[in-house]
């Protein structure tokens, strides 16, 4: 009678726990909010009032890595299974495809979003990646950190080792799932950074473009969905991956590309799905429709032409084997970048050059820069170099020179 009585109560407490104890879940899994990216009304010609929901947000160019628009980028946060963009990456740069991996138990028993694995079931690294970023799969995400990394701590050596690599200072991997840690973490500027880096590796934005696909469990078919809500719903969207943790709240990072501008945007902390889609949304459109593309290679070089027919006319050489110095401009580091379109009419060039010199000269000397200032903010700037050295004269050349003069006025005389 007493067993029976403790076994109620122990059946009570398990009710109790599900109904009281929130989940931590990874992914999609919101139980609390139904949700339809057809139910959205979201202006695709906005132009102002950005009201944001996401607690942090960046959008950068892919080209030039720059900050189109932001929002606390800087600040450490938790990113759920945006965390993914790193295991996948960092499998495909371990492992090939074709390999095949056996699911242990606790790969099979991880919670949270899962592809549907069990214990013995054996599947291709390919496949893997597939429940990885598709399914957002944690299940999927500890069977490959175990093949590639040896454990999930061995995975997580990787992971922050490639963090380093990519010059990533406020980012820490624990898992490689990212269910609620404190010791794990990112900021959206450095996840951006990320995952710009692994929109690169084409296998890698093979599989965050899929928007379903068939993959091989046990040799049984299965197939899968993305759940990136953005993908094939939004003009010029071609990834990457969403994210949803208690902690974490929602978040989404997405590729988008429209004509010759290229944009990842990710959005952390939002309160809701329809939220973080929402907040994605506005900020691609607002950057679409107010940033364009600049030619600031062109236009730095048409006034460098310009300007050096006259500085070399002008600049003077005390010692020099030659009076007359030969210079050019370095090419700057990105030669075409995203200025709002507001700041275009502000745009302009400014050159700082030495004109006095004492020989010698060295081939390749620096002696001046030049500046791209945007609302007067310099947005770019490259070096002035001398492109033909030029010697200092010794007692041979002085006597020459004397001799020369001294022939020259007595025939002048003569």
């Amino acid at each position: 009678m007493k067993k029976k009585i403790f076994l109620r109560i122990i059946c009570m407490c398990i009710i109790i726990s599900y109904i009281f104890i929130p989940c931590v879940y990874a992914d999609d899994i919101d139980v609390s909010e139904e949700f339809s990216f057809d139910s959205l009304q979201v202006s695709r010609t906005l132009t102002s009032n950005l009201s944001i929901n996401s607690r942090a947000y960046v959008v950068i160019d892919r080209n030039t890595n720059s900050i189109l628009l932001e929002k606390n980028s800087m600040q450490k946060r938790k990113m759920a299974s945006t965390t993914k963009i790193m295991t996948a990456i960092v499998v495909i740069e371990h492992r090939g495809l074709s390999e095949t991996t056996t699911i242990s138990k606790k790969s099979a028993n991880t919670g949270g979003s899962r592809l549907g694995l069990k214990t013995g079931d054996k599947v291709s690294v390919k496949d893997l990646l597939y429940g990885l970023m598709l399914k957002s799969g944690n299940d999927a995400a500890v069977a490959l950190a175990e093949y590639v990394g040896g454990s999930i701590e061995g995975f997580a050596n990787l992971m922050n080792n490639k963090a380093n690599e990519l010059g990533l200072k406020n980012t820490h991997f624990v898992t490689p799932h990212g269910l609620d840690n404190d010791n794990h973490y990112t900021t959206a500027y450095e996840l951006a950074l990320l995952s710009n880096y692994a929109m690169r590796n084409k296998t890698f934005a093979s599989i965050v473009g899929t928007k379903s696909c068939t993959i091989s469990i046990n040799g049984y078919s299965k197939t899968i969905h993305n759940t990136n809500e953005l993908l094939g719903n939004l003009s010029g969207v071609y990834g990457i991956k969403t994210g949803f943790t208690n902690g974490a709240n929602r978040c989404l990072v997405s590729a988008c590309k429209r004509g010759n501008l290229d944009l990842i945007c990710v959005v952390l902390g939002a309160d809701t799905k329809k939220f973080r889609t929402t907040d994605s949304i506005k900020l691609l459109e607002y950057s679409f429709e107010n940033f364009k593309l600049i030619d600031i290679d062109k236009l730095a070089k048409d006034k460098f032409i310009n300007w050096k027919e006259e500085y070399e006319k002008n600049s003077f050489i005390d010692k020099g084997l030659s009076n007359t110095i030969s210079i050019d401009m370095k090419n700057f580091e990105h030669s075409i970048i995203p200025i709002h379109k507001e700041n275009v009419p502000s745009l302009c060039v400014e050159i700082e050059c030495d004109k006095n010199f004492i020989a010698p000269i060295q081939l390749n000397q620096v002696i001046g820069n030049i500046r791209i200032k945007c609302d007067n903010q310099i947005v770019a700037s490259s070096n002035i170099f001398v492109t033909k050295e030029i010697p200092k004269k010794n007692i041979c050349n002085y006597l020459h020179e004397f001799l020369s003069n001294y022939i020259s006025y007595f025939k002048n005389f003569a």
